[in-house]
């Protein structure tokens, strides 16, 4: 697949507020069929990595619905939102300031693990069951807009979740067995939706 015209078309589908943050590039040498890192606080861009010869593997609409929810997933990730581990994190950052200004060694490493530990349990939140499975909504909203039914979106993200893992031959993680029953159900293939605590995690 010859990567330029298909980032135009996909540029086309993404949402507005995708096309001002989100950068796609093409990535032929990675194994994965798209890759999104979890964007640093510092970045105002956010890199969407594509390997095109895996990605001519699926669908159109498994692609339109793929690029939609990386799309969602990236520019919902919020380092500093109110919170209390980010009041953690300002706290510790205060901490280590006054610690290194009196240079106490101890204070140092104590203010700097409170900051540690805080940022970390941030960036673990954005990668939580809730917040994957939020993405995979909104994405389905954005692709009504784009002429899906929701049915039709939820079945076309389902599948792409399998054949993406297919396709980098591997299992499908627990999240994505969660992201699949959810998409299922609202694409009527099963009866049975996932529970609200797992939907909390």
């Amino acid at each position: 697949m010859n990567p330029e015209p298909e980032i135009r078309r996909l540029l086309d589908v993404m949402p507005a507020s995708g096309r001002m943050f989100v950068k796609l590039v093409s990535k032929p040498d990675q194994r994965l069929v798209i890759d999104a890192p979890a964007p640093l606080p510092w970045m105002s861009d956010r890199p969407i990595y594509i390997n095109f010869d895996l990605w001519s593997r699926l669908s159109r609409p498994q692609r339109d619905l793929l690029i939609l929810r990386t799309v969602s997933w990236s520019i919902n990730i919020k380092w500093f939102q109110p919170s209390p581990m980010l009041g953690l994190t300002v706290l510790g950052a205060i901490g280590l300031g006054v610690e290194l200004a009196q240079q106490d060694f101890v204070g140092i490493a104590a203010a700097s693990g409170l900051s540690a530990i805080a940022l970390f349990q941030i960036w673990r939140s954005n990668k939580s069951s809730r917040v994957e499975l939020e993405a995979d909504e909104k994405a389905l909203k954005i692709a009504q807009r784009r002429g899906y039914t929701e049915t039709d979106a939820a079945r076309a993200l389902s599948s792409a979740i399998e054949s993406v893992a297919q396709n980098e031959g591997r299992m499908l993680s627990f999240v994505e067995l969660l992201r699949c029953q959810a998409l299922k159900a609202i694409g009527g293939l099963s009866p049975v939706g996932i529970p609200d605590e797992l939907r909390r995690e």
